[in-house]
């Protein structure tokens, strides 16, 4: 199932407090458990203002509904092409 990269522009984020981002995590699983199990929140990196989130669903239009659903943005959605890392670089055996 493809991956996608989410940007979500929220002004200040990163100065929610752990309680606040407690909340925030409750809502997102709160709707995709409604969702059901085709979308998946695989984990998101939060800065001054904005998350990057990485989710596992079936096509853009899920993660589009799921962003909906739970009042939060989705400035920009990005299906993963490809993963690379150190290995990567590694030669071809």
């Amino acid at each position: 199932m493809p991956k996608f990269v989410i940007e979500r522009n929220i002004p200040n984020v990163g100065n929610l407090s752990k309680e606040e981002l407690t909340g925030v995590a409750q809502k997102s699983c709160s709707v995709l458990n409604s969702m059901g199990p085709q979308i998946q929140w695989v984990q998101s990196y939060v800065t001054g203002d904005k998350i990057y989130c990485v989710y596992i669903a079936p096509d853009e239009e899920s993660v589009r509904k799921h962003a909906e659903l739970g009042g939060f943005p989705a400035n920009s959605i990005s299906k993963v092409m490809h993963i690379i890392d150190p290995t990567t670089a590694e030669p071809f055996a």
